[in-house]
């Protein structure tokens, strides 16, 4: 898998190494993207998406007129 190097602000990776519990800010980095990631997955499968809108349109009853 490649790798990425992003550069972070010393402050904003001190929190992230709290709030994840590591020793390491690139540990604390991947731990909250991919944290992030499966979140964000588990909404998906949860609320679906634009395509998936007719699942929850209720069926229209033609009108009877006469």
């Amino acid at each position: 898998m490649a790798k990425v190097t992003v550069s972070l602000d010393a402050d904003l990776a001190i929190e992230l190494m709290l709030l994840s519990g590591t020793t390491n800010p690139q540990d604390a980095v991947e731990l909250i993207a991919r944290d992030y990631l499966a979140r964000a997955h588990r909404t998906e499968a949860r609320t679906g998406d634009a395509a998936d809108a007719h699942r929850t349109a209720r069926p229209t009853t033609p009108v009877q007129e006469g």
